[in-house]
């Protein structure tokens, strides 16, 4: 319930605040940022949390729910986001025409397979080698793949949109800072407030993080998809992961140091 009303109601309003107040004269902006605040994370999170040594099953739980979310609400959120709303604060509103078997189908594409792989590369390998097999030597073997791959995302998106940054250094900037905003207010607020109801630090981290982080694949692929390669909405979906990974880098590290420092019940 708490990871669901920092995702599903505080986060999308606190992006759709800030988005509406820092890029309002610059609409193609503020409707990428907000495409970003309505799609909480469903894969990078499981890399931060693990950095800080959150509860993984909790993370996975997290991420599946937030997947069947977005193909079911993440279409009528961007409507009601980024046409209704925006035309009841003043801001310029747009058109967004999305279809639960468009997200649906990016969602499976991100998640699904990796899902599927990893489901059937455990069934198969556990009966062939066992358990004990697969969890001492094959997991720690692959485990640093995912961090690889991280590594690997940054580098496309930094080629891909790398000529447009540098070109528009001053437009970055203006989506960098709601976006730091955004991840500083909600790691730090869903973090505390978790602390405060009595959740491990496994738990809280795993709460936290999920509440922070945003699905950037699938925002991406819709204002790609509904704007244009070329959109300023397409650019803003591409800058929010390159400021996300520092931030949440930094966050880790916070996360860690408010392990040591802070009381926790025993898990």
């Amino acid at each position: 319930g708490l990871m669901l009303l920092f995702c599903a109601v505080i986060g999308p309003l606190l992006m759709f605040l800030l988005a509406t107040t820092f890029l309002r004269d610059q609409p193609e902006y503020m409707t990428g940022l907000i495409l970003i605040g309505i799609a909480p994370c469903i894969a990078m999170v499981i890399a931060w949390n693990g950095l800080a040594g959150g509860d993984a099953e909790w993370c996975a739980g997290f991420v599946a729910v937030n997947a069947i979310l977005q193909v079911l609400l993440y279409g009528p959120m961007a409507w009601l986001f980024a046409t209704r709303l925006t035309t009841l604060v003043g801001a310029p509103s747009v058109s967004v025409s999305l279809s639960v078997g468009d997200v649906a189908g990016t969602v499976a594409f991100y998640l699904g397979i990796p899902f599927a792989a990893g489901a059937l590369g455990r069934l198969a390998l556990e009966r062939l080698k066992g358990r004990d097999w697969y969890e001492g030597t094959f997991l720690p073997c692959v485990s640093p793949v995912s961090f690889a791959a991280l590594l690997a995302t940054i580098v496309l998106m930094f080629s891909l949109k790398g000529q447009q940054i540098v070109r528009l250094p001053l437009d970055t900037v203006r989506i960098a800072v709601p976006l730091v905003i955004y991840f500083v207010v909600m790691f730090f607020c869903s973090f505390v407030f978790a602390h405060a109801t009595g959740f491990t630090y496994p738990q809280t981290s795993a709460i936290a993080f999920t509440a922070t982080g945003n699905n950037f694949e699938l925002a991406i692929a819709v204002a790609v998809a509904t704007f244009g390669l070329a959109s300023g909405e397409a650019f803003a979906a591409v800058v929010g992961p390159l400021i996300e990974v520092p931030s949440l880098i930094l966050l880790v590290n916070a996360a860690l140091a408010m392990r040591r420092r802070m009381s926790w019940p025993r898990g």
